[in-house]
């Protein structure tokens, strides 16, 4: 494991898993992308208010997230993807990547149901067969929030069958990701500011 790549304050504030050595493989060959992740976790914090905000397409901590990466020239990526056989040609389109730049896909899986691990997992497996993504990033909660959801009467909203990391974990171990390189990063409670 390389996980000694990152830097210690992450690990501290950050529960952190990786397969296939996608540390090296970040810190080696996409280094511009590997600092955009690490300024990223080091200058992420999860504030109170945004727990109390409702629905919508994505939560305050995905646009965060995004906007972040955003500004530093990843995007929202589609791939156009097809097999042919003889000359049939037959579309197999992939579901959209959170944000991606330089063949790194990185996923944000805040408070969806837990099936959409299952669909960034398999789509991360294509890609890297495709030769379109080198690794593949999600950042997700870790169990221990469901302490502060439950404290501000939220706990319903974050339940059980939506995505955290105990979650992630048995469907990557249960080979989920297939070849890709994995790393994930779950948000810790020392992450959160009551004051903001």
């Amino acid at each position: 494991m390389s996980l000694e790549l990152l830097p210690a304050s992450i690990l501290e504030k950050y529960e952190v898993h990786e397969w296939k050595h996608a540390c090296a493989i970040l810190n080696n060959d996409f280094a511009t992308e590997w600092k955009d992740i690490i300024d990223l976790l080091t200058k992420f914090k999860f504030c109170k208010s945004w727990i109390n905000v409702g629905g919508g397409r994505k939560s305050l901590v995905s646009e965060t997230i995004d906007h972040f990466l955003y500004d530093r020239g990843w995007c929202e990526k589609e791939f156009e993807t097809s097999m042919k056989v003889d000359d049939l040609i037959m579309q197999s389109p992939t579901h959209k990547v959170d944000c991606y730049k330089n063949h790194v896909a990185l996923e944000i899986e805040w408070n969806n149901k837990d099936p959409f691990f299952d669909r960034d997992l398999n789509n991360f497996r294509l890609l890297f067969d495709l030769r379109a993504i080198s690794v593949g990033v999600i950042i997700t909660r870790c169990d221990e929030l469901q302490e502060i959801f439950d404290k501000l009467g939220r706990g319903s909203s974050y339940g059980q069958s939506t995505t955290h990391m105990s979650k992630l974990l048995r469907k990557i171990e249960g080979g989920g990701g297939g070849g890709c390189p994995l790393l994930v990063f779950g948000i810790k409670k020392d992450l959160y500011e009551e004051n903001c």
